[in-house]
């Protein structure tokens, strides 16, 4: 997966969005805008229900507003701070119901993880890799999450995991590693 990162000059420039919001609060529809397709689609790979994703994504937005004085800017993209609040969001709507987290994923994204686990990329790969994803811990999964459906960098999956950068990069290749290994055991029993 090709990581697009924003670069500093396209950061800046959405950091006067964000001081523009933060001064008039009518200003925060670019910033919505710009953002919502990807905090929605990010709420329903982990709810996997438009309904609830919507109403998660309203409540995402909402508290950005809300807090939105409270934002401090620190070189990573709003987006950032959005995908932390709506991260928040879905897992105090888990905690209320008492319910495991869903991931719902697409497949084109199950084979650039299986790349990076160096291993075969065919169908029964792809299905043993989302049996194994549901072993794994919600840190790691949202680790990798963040790194190949989101695109996102350590830097800022450390950010919204409210981690160090070192161990944003140690849960991802953890859960790599675990998973090459889980694949690898399972080869071994077909073979």
């Amino acid at each position: 997966m090709a990581f697009y990162q924003l670069t500093e000059e396209e950061i800046l420039a959405e950091q006067l969005l964000v001081e523009a919001a933060q001064n008039d609060s009518r200003k925060f529809g670019p910033l919505y805008d710009r953002h919502f397709e990807g905090i929605f689609g990010f709420i329903f790979r982990r709810t996997d229900d438009e309904q609830v994703a919507a109403d998660l994504v309203s409540m995402t937005f909402l508290r950005a507003m809300q807090n939105l004085q409270k934002y401090e800017f620190r070189g990573l993209p709003f987006s950032a701070w959005l995908y932390r609040i709506a991260s928040n969001e879905v897992n105090k709507y888990y905690q209320k119901r008492k319910k495991k987290m869903v991931f719902s994923l697409e497949e084109d994204r199950f084979k650039e993880i299986l790349d990076e686990t160096d291993t075969e990329n065919n169908e029964e790969q792809i299905e043993q890799l989302i049996a194994s994803l549901r072993d794994l811990p919600t840190d790691m999964l949202m680790a990798l999450e963040l790194r190949f459906f989101e695109g996102k960098g350590f830097k800022e999956i450390a950010y919204i995991l409210d981690v160090s950068e070192s161990g944003a990069k140690m849960r991802t290749y953890r859960a790599l590693e675990r998973l090459r290994v889980i694949v690898e055991q399972n080869q071994e029993g077909h073979d």
